[in-house]
């Protein structure tokens, strides 16, 4: 059953669009210039631009800065360090006034023009519309084929899988933003979180460029950082997988003790396995608890911008809706 249609009776529904930076000087102004041609052909919307500055150590501040003077509806924070592109995305979305939110890197991997498609979906009464990549350019085969495998072994292991083959690129309604901004979680994984809450969503597909300029900021440290976070926040399946493996470990023993005698190498082996496994599982999770207690903020914002005289309508929570 499709949600209800969107009707503002009143007023022009609010889009804003969120661009995680971090080092992105090659790129930013070309980024810039594309996203405004997308939202100016919006007429049915008024827009708004925030930019996130991940505390980048080149000229990407002082960019921002001139593109937020040019244009009266750009906003900008600078984080007071690198936070990492998660909470960089958080920042966006809890600056964010929006009755729509959209997240995209800025890079132009993901294209802007998308998102008029990602409009009209929540127009339709859609709370998530995420965007699914049909083709991945200017990757490497061993980028694409790990990624593919990530988010189908987690797609199989999560409480609640999140859309297969989706990034952070997508369109949120303003009740999925305010429960993302007001969560207490830690190592946030938006994506699993996204799905996590069980609001209408569907997808748009679209083939993801090569970068324009620059090269990726996600190292393989970090996008490993990134799949443990993202098993860590949606699975309970690797808390249980010491005791499968311990059992089969007993099994195993048990089989190879019936037909050979002397196995004492095999089963000691095979013991400090399991358990350096099972201390590495718990000491994962306790790590995830440990950051949870302290409590610390997602980031730190060390300066905002916006233009002079700039007016943008706060969002109505509550608007008319009916039915297609």
């Amino acid at each position: 059953m499709l949600p209800k249609r969107r009707v503002f009776a009143t007023r022009r529904p609010l889009l804003s669009v969120v661009v995680p930076c971090y080092n992105e000087t090659d790129v930013l102004a070309h980024t810039h210039e594309r996203l405004s041609r997308v939202l100016d052909a919006l007429p049915e919307f008024d827009t708004e631009q925030i930019y996130v500055d991940d505390g980048s150590a080149d000229g990407t501040w002082d960019l921002i800065n001139s593109l937020v003077r040019r244009s009266g509806s750009t906003r900008a924070i600078r984080l007071s360090r690198n936070f990492g592109h998660q909470g960089a995305c958080l920042a966006g979305l809890r600056e964010s006034r929006g009755d729509a939110v959209v997240v995209i890197d800025a890079d132009l991997q993901d294209p802007p023009e998308v998102i008029t498609e990602m409009a009209a979906r929540w127009l339709e009464g859609w709370s998530v519309v995420s965007a699914r990549r049909r083709s991945r350019a200017g990757e490497t085969v061993f980028k694409r084929a790990t990624a593919a495998a990530f988010y189908r072994v987690l797609s199989a292991v999560s409480d609640r899988p999140p859309e297969l083959d989706t990034g952070d690129f997508r369109l949120m309604d303003r009740e999925l933003v305010d429960l993302l901004s007001a969560s207490p979680e830690q190592d946030l994984y938006l994506r699993g979180a996204v799905s996590w809450f069980g609001l209408p969503e569907t997808s748009v597909t679209f083939d993801r460029a090569a970068r324009f300029a620059g090269t990726t900021k996600y190292t393989l440290r970090k996008m490993l950082a990134l799949s443990r976070n993202g098993l860590l926040a949606n699975s309970s399946l690797p808390l249980r997988l010491p005791a499968y493996l311990g059992a089969l470990t007993l099994i195993g023993g048990a089989t190879a003790a019936t037909l050979r005698r002397d196995v004492r190498l095999l089963a000691s082996s095979g013991a400090f396995g399991v358990q350096a496994l099972a201390l590495g599982v718990v000491g994962e999770y306790l790590g995830a608890v440990l950051r949870q207690v302290r409590g610390r903020p997602h980031y730190v914002v060390g300066e905002r911008l916006e233009a002079i005289g700039a007016s943008v309508p706060e969002p109505v929570h509550l608007e008319e809706r009916v039915a297609l």
